[in-house]
C-alpha cells in the first residue's frame, strides 16, 4: 500500500477580529488609598480574535461571539475588584472572556485599558495598559472509521493529516477494531474503526473543518447517510463544551450508544467518560452492537496510550 503525501504543516490559522472599543466604567483601583476611595473612569478597549467564517456562512449568532455579552462581561469586571494595578484588571478582563463570555470560539484576545486619570505627577492624556492572552489548548477525542477501499492505509493517513495540521497534537490512540455496520444499507462490509484524543488550539469549528479535510484527502463521497465510505471522522468531544448545533453537536448525540466509539476509547482511556452521559464502561456494558466487535489489524500509530 502507499501512502497519500501528507502536506507540510501550514502556519498558525488567520483569525478575523471582533472589536468594542470604550467600554466606559467608573471604578476604584489603584495603589493609592484616594483612588480607591473616590473611584475614576476607566475605558477598555477589547478584541475578541476567533473564526467568523462559520456564522457568516450561516448567519447564525450561536456561531459566533454576541458582543453585547462580552461588552457586558468587561463591565463587570470593570467594576470588581478593587485592584493595585491596571495590568491586574486587564488580566482579569482576558480570562473571562477566553473562559466563559467567548469559549470556546474566541482563541485570542487583546485588551487595552485605559486611565485618564492616573496620578503621573506629570501632565499625560492617559495611562493604558495592552495585553494579549492566548486560549489554552483542548481536549477533544474523535472517531475514524472506514469499510472501502484500503482501510488500514485511510486510517493512517487520516492519523497523518490530522497531526501534521497546526493547532492539532495528538495525545493518544485507541486500537483499532473491527466492527459489523450500524445502521445504513444491510450489504455493506465491515468497518475498521477507532479513536484519537488531541490537544488542539483550533476552535471547535476549525477542528471540524480539519476532519473534514481528513476525510476529503481520502475521497469521501457522502451518498447515502451511514453507507459505505473511504473515512468518517466525527467530533465526539470538544473539552466541556456542549452544542446542539445541526452541523456540530457535541457531545456526538450518538456516541454513547456506539460501541464502535466506546470501546476503542476506553481500551486507550479506562477511566473516561463521555459528558452528560458518564462513564464509558457502563455505556459499552449497555451499548446493543457490542457483539459486533472483534479485534482488528495493527495499524502504526495506533494504540498508543
Amino acid at each position: 500500500m502507499t501512502a497519500q503525501p501528507v502536506p507540510p504543516r501550514p502556519g498558525p490559522a488567520r483569525l478575523d477580529r471582533i472589536e468594542v472599543a470604550g467600554i466606559k466604567a467608573w471604578a476604584h483601583h489603584g495603589v493609592l488609598e484616594e483612588e480607591k476611595r473616590l473611584g475614576q473612569q476607566f475605558e477598555v478597549d477589547v478584541t475578541l480574535h476567533l473564526d467568523t467564517a462559520p456564522a457568516g456562512a450561516t448567519d447564525a449568532l450561536s456561531r459566533t461571539v454576541n458582543y453585547a455579552e462580552a461588552a457586558a462581561a468587561v463591565h463587570e469586571e470593570m467594576t470588581g475588584g478593587p485592584y493595585d494595578l491596571v495590568e491586574t484588571l486587564a488580566g482579569r478582563i482576558a480570562q473571562r472572556i477566553l473562559t466563559d463570555t467567548g469559549h470556546p470560539l474566541v482563541r485570542r484576545v487583546g485588551i487595552r485599558v485605559h486611565k485618564p486619570a492616573a496620578p503621573v505627577g506629570l501632565p499625560v492624556g492617559s495611562v493604558t495598559v495592552s495585553i494579549e492572552r492566548e486560549a489554552p489548548a483542548i481536549s477533544a477525542v474523535l472517531a475514524l472509521g472506514t469499510n472501502l477501499g484500503e482501510r488500514e492505509q485511510h486510517l493512517q493517513d487520516a492519523l497523518a493529516h490530522l497531526a501534521a495540521t497546526d493547532g492539532i497534537d495528538v495525545a493518544w490512540t485507541g486500537p483499532v477494531l473491527e466492527t459489523d455496520a450500524v445502521g445504513g444499507p444491510a450489504d455493506q462490509g465491515s468497518f475498521l474503526n477507532s479513536v484519537i484524543g488531541v490537544r488542539t488550539t483550533l476552535g471547535p469549528f476549525a477542528l471540524l473543518e480539519a476532519a473534514h479535510r481528513a476525510e476529503h484527502a481520502a475521497h469521501r463521497e457522502r451518498l447515502v447517510r451511514w453507507g459505505p465510505r473511504t473515512l468518517d471522522v466525527d467530533v465526539i468531544t470538544y473539552g466541556d463544551w456542549a452544542s446542539d448545533d445541526p452541523e456540530l453537536t457535541v457531545p456526538h448525540p450518538r456516541a454513547h450508544e456506539r460501541a464502535f466509539v466506546l470501546a476503542p476509547w476506553h481500551a486507550a482511556r479506562p477511566q473516561a467518560q463521555l459528558p452528560g452521559h458518564g462513564p464509558l464502561e457502563a455505556l459499552l456494558a449497555r451499548a446493543t452492537d457490542r457483539g459486533g466487535l472483534r479485534p482488528g489489524p495493527v495499524v502504526d500509530g495506533f494504540g498508543l496510550s
